[in-house]
């Protein structure tokens, strides 16, 4: 889980680099041509922040894919507002069925995770150190998930 948000932080925090997020972006109803489209975009931002070459580019673009991918699996096909709906349908919280969610989506991490941790370190090692001091100073100055 901490790599997860770990590498979700790194890659959120570049994209937001003077931008919001919008039209679409990791939106659950995004359709994936939009996301196609977002992480896209997210990629020539970050490329021209970071003057990123083709090569780190790509690996940028192959990390942005892993990562939505990791959304996907974890967020699942229900809509999770209708999954928190159905623990409290009844007179008494539903306990089992929260248990079974939390290790749904835990397994969902484990299984992704690898993929996400290889295409974020791949993407970071390939960045020059002045680079990575970029990353790293931005990730201080952002302080955390929402930012300032």
């Amino acid at each position: 889980l901490l790599a997860l948000a770990g590498a979700s932080l790194v890659l959120g925090g570049l994209a937001a680099c003077g931008h919001r997020m919008h039209h679409g972006g990791w939106r659950a109803d995004a359709s994936p041509e939009q996301a196609a489209e977002w992480r896209g975009r997210m990629v020539e931002r970050v490329a021209g922040k970071l003057e990123l070459d083709s090569a780190q580019k790509a690996k940028l673009a192959l990390l942005g894919e892993r990562l939505q991918a990791q959304r996907l699996a974890v967020r699942g096909t229900a809509e999770p507002r209708a999954e928190l709906q159905s623990l409290i349908a009844g007179s008494q919280f539903d306990r089992a069925r929260a248990q079974a969610l939390v290790q749904q989506k835990t397994e969902a991490v484990r299984a992704g995770s690898p993929e996400v941790i290889a295409a974020l370190g791949d993407f970071y090692d390939s960045l020059n150190p002045a680079q990575q001091q970029q990353v790293r100073d931005f990730m201080h100055k952002r302080r955390g998930p929402r930012g300032r």
